[in-house]
């Protein structure tokens, strides 16, 4: 994994898949960038992630542990540009979370991640020289940087798919990646 910029912002659909996956910290320390969600991302998804803690019985949600150990930083928007791109933003994709993301990562020049088809589609329009990662590419990243057996690998992904409530695409780079595994 490959990022040329030195920070990337999750998106909210990112952030609930790595939760689900029961490895986020290991998997943000394993990305070669600075990781970052938005203030709006971060404010919304607190209580779908404490929902998704509740369910699997954890005491501690590592969403929040990731912010309170430095490992995830909160960004919000600094500049009336920032908030000005965000509306605009906002008002075409119909997403605060996805529209915060664009709208910061593509003023400060970083990478974005997300799993939505829409908005992949809407950032590689509005900022084309943005690199785009999924949920998929930072498992791999981990996979591959880790040596990540592949049963844990096959756990974390069926975690992600039942927790997360994640499928890739049909035409998902690495569709066949996942269901390889998961097989």
């Amino acid at each position: 994994m490959e990022i040329k910029n030195s920070h990337v912002v999750l998106d909210a659909c990112c952030v609930l898949n790595l939760c689900a996956s029961g490895h986020l910290l290991k998997i943000i320390q394993s990305i070669p960038a600075k990781v970052v969600i938005t203030e709006v991302v971060r404010a919304r998804e607190l209580l779908t992630l404490q929902r998704l803690v509740n369910e699997n019985n954890q005491d501690i949600n590592p969403f929040e542990s990731a912010i309170e150990t430095g490992l995830l930083t909160v960004a919000d928007f600094n500049s009336e540009a920032e908030e000005e791109t965000f509306v605009n933003y906002a008002s075409q994709l119909r997403d605060d979370g996805e529209s915060a993301t664009c709208a910061i990562a593509m003023h400060r020049d970083w990478a974005i991640a997300t799993d939505d088809k829409k908005a992949i589609a809407f950032f590689q329009q509005e900022a084309p020289h943005l690199q785009i990662f999924s949920t998929l590419a930072m498992i791999k990243n981990w996979s591959e940087v880790e040596n990540i057996s592949k049963e844990t690998l096959r756990s974390s992904l069926n975690a992600i798919k039942t927790w997360g409530r994640y499928i890739p695409h049909r035409g998902h780079p690495l569709l066949h990646w996942w269901e390889n595994l998961l097989r």
